[in-house]
């Protein structure tokens, strides 16, 4: 086969008109015909989504690839802490079964940290021999993201021995250290961690590469730190990749890594050192086996009408075109669901709290961002009981054990903006009970009935009505197609803003409200915890 267009040579930082010949699977020869922008349509490599949760999407592995693909993505590294958390190493080997029936390669991580904390109840657990046996596998490429930064520091064994398993067997460490500076993210970094992708300063991020660390830039569907960082590609770009890390599947059909691509390209920086971040840097550091447009390479690459937009018209792997046209060119192989299930039906009772102080802890939500505030407000009250009050954005928020059938963990949340009706979701990170917020304990029970009813799914309800969109794979991925996925999960979003909230993404927040090590304030099955001082602190604030 013989393409002709501009080539993108991101080895020799050049531009050419050029002539590109495929022979089994594999560039047989690159020839340039002039130099210089030649014009579309454009030849490059593709891209490299260096940080995901493919279970974020709600898509298998296999679903996920065919839509990423139709963005000139050719290749992700992904992290199956979220199905580990629920089906252990089982669904470990269930991702890595899907993960070979993918239109690209997807190289899977040995998850570190399952469960996140002691603090939460998970539906399994991975100690240091289970993730050894994991790193030992030729297709697990790498250890997953280190989240417990505090265990780093303070030489926890079980998790050393984890880093220890991974560096005897050659495999880079990811990690997770939200706001650590300074002495702490050298001590972090000194501990054989390569990576973070968690920054919300640039600040932070300098820290971390003066300690040898290298930078995901994340634009996800929860937290977008493009805006703070970009200047790394300018001074760094030899240290900085770029990663999603949670993206929702109606997100996943508009755009993916070529949408950061497009950005940074469009604020005016190289576009050598943006595709650098986008392919080269990512495909070398986790060693993923994907051709770069050079002689000889695998024949994977993407064809683009314009440098500056990025849209992808066409997605090659291995000199087969997968994506024509942005309609994926792989048929969809539909998937079983496993699953673990135990949560019980509750009431609206269960979520009416005897006041014992006039002031109490409220999880602040903050729009576009993971970390959350610690509020102490005033308590509202109603016949003896903490009440939510929607009027000063003050709701309910609960989580129910879905693994055994034990009493919820019920607080208070600010943020979220609904005036009435509830929301719930078995997309809890990490554990994933679930976690709902209601403006009602009526509302609030009934929309966690909802996701019981279908072990596992997201919901909403306006008071009378209840939508879900089921997720029977370990109630986090569905057995649907990319894009019907995607338009069930925008209506839920417009249904959520119709109820009062004003959040971009109030369905991503919502399962980002159990994830107890991102600070400030969260909750977990067991109650309030604090991720500053590590350990769960009670509802009421003494008088």
């Amino acid at each position: 086969m013989i393409y002709r267009g501009t080539i993108v040579d991101i080895h020799g930082r050049r531009l050419f008109e050029g002539e590109l010949v495929v022979e089994a699977e594999r560039i047989a020869r690159i020839t340039r015909i002039h130099d210089g922008d030649g014009g579309p349509p454009y030849l490059l490599p593709g891209f490299v989504d260096a940080h995901v949760h493919i279970e974020s999407s709600m898509l298998p592995p296999d679903e996920f690839s065919r839509w990423a693909a139709i963005h000139g993505t050719i290749a992700t590294v992904s992290d199956p802490h979220e199905i580990a958390n629920v089906l252990g190493r089982q669904g470990v080997e269930w991702m890595l079964t899907r993960a070979q029936m993918a239109a690209f390669p997807i190289v899977l991580g040995a998850p570190s940290c399952v469960p996140a904390t002691v603090f939460e109840t998970a539906g399994s657990r991975l100690d240091a021999p289970d993730v050894a046996a994991l790193l030992a596998l030729e297709r697990i490429g790498y250890l997953s993201e280190v989240m417990n930064y505090p265990g780093v520091l303070a030489a926890d064994p079980d998790l050393m021995a984890k880093i220890a398993a991974a560096h005897a067997v050659g495999k880079p460490v990811d990690g997770h250290a939200p706001g650590v500076r300074g002495e702490q993210a050298r001590a972090y970094a000194a501990a054989g961690i390569s990576t973070d992708h968690e920054c919300f300063t640039l600040e932070e991020a300098l820290d971390k590469i003066a300690a040898g660390m290298f930078i995901l830039i994340r634009e996800g569907s929860a937290a977008r730190n493009f805006s703070a960082l970009h200047p790394l590609l300018a001074q760094y770009p030899d240290r900085v990749m770029f990663c999603t890390d949670d993206l929702h599947p109606d997100a996943l059909m508009s755009g993916h890594i070529n949408r950061i691509v497009a950005r940074a390209v469009q604020a005016g920086y190289d576009l050598f050192d943006v595709l650098r971040a986008a392919s080269l840097t990512p495909a070398q550091h986790y060693n993923i086996p994907i051709g770069l447009l050079r002689h000889g390479d695998r024949a994977d690459f993407i064809v683009v009408e314009s440098l500056e937009t990025m849209e992808v018209t066409e997605t090659f792997i291995a000199g087969r075109c997968i994506v024509r046209n942005g309609a994926p060119q792989v048929h969809r192989i539909p998937p079983d669901s496993p699953n673990r299930w135990a949560a019980l039906p509750v009431s609206a009772d269960t979520f009416r709290i005897p006041a014992q102080s006039q002031r109490i802890r409220v999880i602040g939500a903050r729009d576009g961002q993971l970390v959350t505030d610690h509020l102490i407000v005033e308590a509202p009250i109603q016949d003896g009981h903490y009440h939510p009050d929607p009027e000063n954005d003050v709701l309910l928020i609960a989580i129910i054990n879905r693994y055994a059938p034990t009493p919820p963990a019920v607080g208070f949340v600010k943020g979220f903006g609904l005036q009435r009706g509830a929301i719930a979701s078995s997309v809890a990170h990490d554990s994933h009970n679930i976690v709902a917020i209601g403006a009602t304990p009526e509302a609030l029970a009934a929309a966690i009935n909802t996701v019981i009813e279908y072990c596992g799914g997201i919901s909403v309800c306006d008071g009378t009505h209840c939508w879900v969109l089921p997720l029977p794979i370990a109630g986090l991925m569905s057995i649907d197609d990319g894009p019907r996925v995607a338009e069930r999960y925008a209506d839920l979003d417009r249904r959520t803003k119709e109820l009062g909230s004003q959040l971009r993404a109030p369905l991503m927040a919502l399962s980002f409200m159990a994830l107890l090590v991102i600070p400030s304030l969260k909750l977990s099955d067991r109650g309030l915890f604090d991720g500053e001082r590590f350990e769960l602190v009670p509802l009421e604030v003494p008088d």
